[in-house]
């Protein structure tokens, strides 16, 4: 069988991101149980993160810029080079400090991490423009491929991080992720073909900027739909589940470990599951843009009602039961699904919005949205748990779902905007 020009860069640049993703993913749940078992309460966890996303909205437009510059090349090493740093990082930490010293170390070393996330988040989805053949739905498909998988791979992360803490503390586990991702950055280096282009000189950071309308409200949409996601992932289930599940001791403690990492890793799996399938599920090589467009106003409005019904539900009972943790374990899946398409849906239209010589500042801005989404959704995840346990997360998350809706709406096709 040939392969379409490109293939060989598109799967070894595939390949780094998924190898980034995975110790992402096993980072993320390293460092919210450690500390949490430490005494932290849920704005202090959310603090921990805080500063990781604000690195990526950051990060998002200066690497749009850098790899129109520079060449995708350079923003995918660099932020493999940089996570590799950040794991090095981590293992200093030292349990003598107190706590305010330990939250700063870590929300500094985060922040590395997410400009390092960010870094190969954009190089990797910059690249499928770039590569993907010229045939009809060939874009959805690399997107939703690259996507789904990267998905399914930091989900396979959430259950290593829970497992390695689990069983070989906070420190051996995050030396071992730091020297695997180096051994795989030095193997991608050695083998990463040609086909990406090298950068272009001239390019003016203004540039980054002047993107049409399109981008613009898309970009605003992502920010409320992934906000919607984490205002209750990031810190508000974890933490639900942990109270659960835990009854103090410390084999009670390794097996909330054990149970939180495995819905966080089936849920995250489910999701990039879908997030594959969706060209098949949404029939995306018989539709034009206009008719992708009604099915994204579409799918947005079927999300905001599981985390609706699921609020008022857990709002409702008296108390944590078996029956009502298996309740919102099927509706937090279905709100995967759901979710999983409306994310598709975008990825694919911002690639399609952008033309080729845009394409890295155009998905470094509208990713710098998607940064800014999980930085606020973070922010209102140990907020919101605090205030109002899993309930307000919940609600929280249809309200923003709601604005993520009224985004979509202001989108134009292509021809539209050009008449």
């Amino acid at each position: 069988m040939t392969r379409p020009a490109g293939f060989s860069a598109y799967v070894t640049v595939t390949a780094a991101y998924w190898a980034f993703m995975l110790t992402d993913g096993a980072l993320r749940m390293l460092v919210l149980l450690h500390f949490h078992t430490l005494g932290f309460s849920p704005v202090q966890l959310a603090y921990l993160f805080v500063l990781y996303e604000v690195a990526g909205v950051i990060t998002n437009v200066l690497a749009g810029w850098i790899a129109a510059r520079f060449g995708l090349t350079s923003t995918l090493y660099a932020g493999l080079s940089l996570q590799v740093v950040a794991l090095l990082a981590l293992a200093q930490l030292d349990p003598a400090w107190g706590i305010t010293a330990s939250v700063i170390f870590v929300m500094l070393v985060q922040g590395l991490s997410g400009v390092a996330k960010d870094l190969a988040k954009m190089g990797s989805k910059s690249a499928v423009k770039i590569l993907a053949p010229d045939t009809s739905g060939a874009l959805f498909r690399w997107v939703a491929l690259l996507t789904g998988s990267k998905n399914a791979v930091k989900g396979t992360g959430f259950l290593l991080g829970a497992v390695l803490l689990a069983v070989f503390g906070f420190v051996p586990s995050v030396l071992a992720m730091a020297a695997i991702l180096f051994a795989i950055l030095i193997a991608v280096v050695i083998g990463m073909p040609a086909g990406l282009p090298m950068g272009r000189k001239g390019v003016r950071f203004a540039e980054v900027l002047a993107h049409s309308s399109n981008v613009t409200w898309l970009s605003l949409s992502r920010l409320f739909l992934f906000g919607a996601r984490d205002v209750w992932f990031v810190v508000g289930i974890p933490i639900y589940f942990y109270a659960v599940l835990s009854d103090g001791s410390e084999a009670g403690n390794r097996a909330a470990f054990f149970m939180i990492g495995a819905f966080m890793a089936v849920w995250t799996i489910f999701y990039g599951f879908v997030q594959w399938q969706a060209p098949r599920i949404l029939r995306a090589t018989s539709r034009n843009e206009e008719q992708t467009l009604t099915q994204a106003k579409l799918w947005v409005a079927l999300l905001v009602i599981v985390p609706g019904a699921l609020a008022a539900l857990v709002w409702m009972s008296d108390a944590p039961s078996t029956a009502l943790t298996i309740t919102v374990v099927i509706g937090l899946l279905a709100f995967g699904g759901l979710f999983a398409v409306n994310s598709s849906l975008h990825s694919y239209l911002i690639l399609s919005f952008t033309d080729a010589e845009r394409v890295t500042m155009d998905v470094g801005f509208y990713y710098m949205s998607n940064a800014a989404g999980r930085l606020v959704g973070t922010v209102l995840s140990g907020l919101s748990y605090q205030l109002g346990g899993l309930p307000l997360c919940l609600g929280t998350a249809a309200v923003m779902i709601c604005l993520s809706f009224l985004g979509i709406q202001q989108l134009k096709p292509r021809q539209m905007l050009t008449a």
